[in-house]
């Protein structure tokens, strides 16, 4: 390679990762002041009995979590040294072999994980938060399911086929491909999301999302979801963008536990998110570490003749799953940002922050939340700001609005 070649490489890939930073930038900043959300005493708020059980139930979280990954990485090494073999006895070609290989990594993954999926069944049980009925457990994911295995092995036949036909340089057009595939499949998350929910049968309710979507300039399809069967914890969630676009209330979440204005706060706080494109900006975030994925897998299975050979898809989930567990801490820190920011607008639109306190020291009963969860928990599993930080923006949205 010439002196002139490496410097337009070194070049190129500077700028990329200029634009990359720009990039990340722009996503990273949300409309949340300055605030200092740290140094409340959780014993103003919680009771000491209250605190010894979500920090029981968190470990045991804690603990399934961590055997679940480490299962599932053997899983993947088990597959890497597996895998030529038996890629070579399908003789179906590159696309065929790559759909049984994608189909048993899928199968694989899911039944490894399904002893942990059950386990925590069992432990939420254990604590009272619901059911132990594996049964209804698997019939709720019979609609997601089979659609994430579809859209996983989209991707799968993707970069096979490109990686035969681009040789090594298969993952600049990969990449796109990836984020393409990606936006379909959150597009299309917003109409499954909604599969066996029904509208807001309360006119009172139904008036008051009805005026805080004039508050939050936001009207989307707000869908009641039946989980009281599976669960007693409480949950909201909003899913699509565009036409697809639904914000989703647990019915558990109606069943008395919380005041109508601890609602108010809920929706609010899910129709801050589709007033600030979360959904989009996640997406966003998405494309921005395709490329990089897509680079790593390809330079990790360089060495074993790249992922034209279908029984290197395995070696290539495992890179992946390693190099998601490196960026997860950063990827829950941004979603902190976010709910941080659905939080604030939840705040402004329903100028109620004594319902929002209450509504996050009540999620402690429900859901056994920790108000200050350990640092394992905080950086790996925590997508959302602490309890704590939660309620420390109350108590500041409060002082800044009795300060006029």
């Amino acid at each position: 390679m010439t002196a002139t070649r490496k410097g337009v490489i070194l070049g190129a890939g500077l700028l990329a990762v200029a634009c990359w930073a720009l990039a990340a930038s722009y996503l990273w900043r949300t409309s949340v002041p300055r605030l200092r959300l740290g140094g409340l005493d959780e014993h103003r708020y919680f009771s000491e009995r209250e605190l010894a059980r979500a920090a029981s139930y968190g470990t045991g979280v804690d603990v399934l979590w961590l055997l679940g990954t480490v299962a599932r990485l053997v899983a993947l090494a088990v597959l890497v040294w597996r895998a030529p073999r038996f890629a070579r006895g399908l003789g179906l070609g590159p696309i065929g072999s790559a759909v049984i290989v994608g189909m048993v990594l899928l199968v694989t993954l899911w039944f490894v994980g399904l002893p942990f999926g059950i386990a925590g069944l069992w432990w939420q049980h254990h604590w009272g938060l619901g059911p132990f009925d594996p049964g209804a457990w698997l019939l709720q994911q019979d609609v997601t399911l089979p659609v994430r295995a579809v859209f996983a092995l989209l991707a799968i036949v993707v970069a096979v086929g490109l990686a035969v036909w681009l040789g090594r340089r298969w993952w600049v057009a990969g990449a796109p491909a990836f984020v393409a595939i990606a936006v379909c499949s959150g597009f299309v998350s917003g109409w499954l999301a909604v599969s066996g929910a029904h509208g807001v049968r309360s006119p009172a309710l139904r008036g008051r999302i009805a005026r805080i979507e004039r508050v939050e300039h936001a009207n989307v399809p707000v869908r009641i979801l039946p989980v009281h069967e599976s669960t007693h914890q409480a949950n909201a969630f909003t899913a699509g963008f565009g036409p697809s676009t639904h914000v989703v209330l647990w019915d558990t979440l109606l069943d008395g536990r919380f005041s109508p204005r601890q609602v108010d706060v809920v929706v609010a706080h899910e129709l801050g998110h589709v007033e600030s494109r979360h959904v989009l900006k996640g997406l966003a975030w998405l494309a921005l570490f395709a490329f990089p994925a897509a680079l790593l897998v390809s330079a990790i299975t360089r060495a074993r003749g790249g992922l034209a050979r279908p029984a290197n898809l395995p070696l290539a989930v495992l890179a992946l799953a390693l190099a998601g567990l490196l960026v997860t801490p950063f990827l829950n820190a941004v979603s902190r940002r976010y709910e941080a920011e659905a939080d604030w607008r939840a705040l402004r639109a329903t100028s109620d922050p004594v319902a929002a306190r209450e509504l996050f020291r009540t999620f402690s009963a429900t859901s056994l939340e920790e108000p200050n969860p350990s640092l394992l928990a905080y950086a790996w599993l925590e997508n959302h700001p602490t309890l704590m930080q939660r309620i420390a923006m109350a108590e500041q949205f409060d002082a800044r609005r009795q300060a006029g």
